[in-house]
């Protein structure tokens, strides 16, 4: 990748950084005209292209030309997978008429409505309880769900519907 075939074979990092320096704006113009002139997301794009690039370096072809090729067909995939993304299915968690939740300053209400609570998310599989925590406690993206538990998104998202719809369907709501 960008060396003269007498010269010793560099480094990685220096391997990156020639791939970087020689290709980083052809493959930005790219990603700015399939972006549509977001220039924040395009930049984001170029980041994870170079990232990938870097990961998977004795992928990358040693021939220049060949090189922009490869890095402008992963930022183009990388484009395609988030407009996959967004438009792949609706938000999963539907709004839950809270108004049945007693007022603050009512503590039998509240006390009751904490243990038709507990009392719910006491039903779910242990399964089902981890993940809600997960996303809902931790606060950790369907993504890194994902990723820790070792399935794909879509299985994640599935999951955390039905058991949505399950602590519903104990507490009386669905």
């Amino acid at each position: 990748m960008l060396r003269a075939p007498d010269e010793a074979p560099a480094g990685p990092a220096e391997l990156m950084t020639a791939l970087h320096a020689a290709h980083a704006r052809a493959v930005l113009r790219l990603l700015l005209v399939l972006t549509r002139g977001q220039r924040q997301t395009a930049e984001d794009l170029l980041q994870e292209t170079m990232l990938r690039a870097w990961r998977h370096l004795d992928a990358v072809p040693v021939e220049p030309d060949a090189a922009r090729r490869w890095l402008c067909t992963v930022a183009r995939r990388l484009v395609v997978d988030g407009v996959r993304l967004r438009r792949a299915r609706p938000t999963e968690v539907q709004l839950v008429d809270l108004t049945w939740i007693p007022a603050r300053d009512d503590t039998t209400g509240s006390a009751l409505a904490a243990h038709a609570i507990r009392y719910a998310i006491g039903r779910l599989s242990p399964a089902q309880r981890s993940l809600l925590s997960e996303v809902y406690l931790v606060g950790r993206s369907a993504e890194e769900v994902a990723g820790r538990l070792g399935v794909p998104i879509g299985t994640v998202k599935s999951r955390t519907h039905h058991a949505l719809r399950a602590l519903r369907t104990g507490m009386g709501v669905a």
